[in-house]
């Protein structure tokens, strides 16, 4: 799948978390392996939003919130579009891609170690 395509997939699967179709998790496991920017920005909002959920609890203007900004996020990214560079730029310092499962076999540890010792 191209970036477009992945975008739009994407957007589907925040959707699905919003109406509570599908469980976090459930959702970032079939995120698409990417450089994509806006897609790797859409991961870590949907995990701050998991990692929230105490918070989401108790303070219900902070959910209404959280609940728009995931909106807004899969909305674009459902049309194809790019996010927002402020967007993208609250999450890029602090991650660096999509983490997916390993890859069985010799393969899957030297990527996980390469990533691990960061090379």
């Amino acid at each position: 799948m191209d970036d477009l395509n992945n975008r739009k997939f994407v957007g589907r699967l925040i959707f699905s978390v919003l109406t509570s179709r599908r469980t976090v998790r459930e959702a970032i496991s079939l995120f698409p392996d990417t450089m994509d920017k806006n897609i790797e920005c859409a991961y870590h909002a949907l995990v701050h939003y998991e990692a929230d959920a105490d918070i989401r609890y108790r303070d219900i203007e902070f959910r209404e919130e959280q609940d728009d900004y995931l909106e807004f996020i899969a909305q674009n990214l459902s049309e194809g579009k790019e996010l927002p560079r402020n967007i993208i730029a609250d999450y890029e310092d602090f991650y660096k891609g999509v983490a997916k499962p390993w890859t069985s076999g010799m393969k899957g540890f030297l990527k996980e170690f390469l990533r691990f010792v960061n090379i």
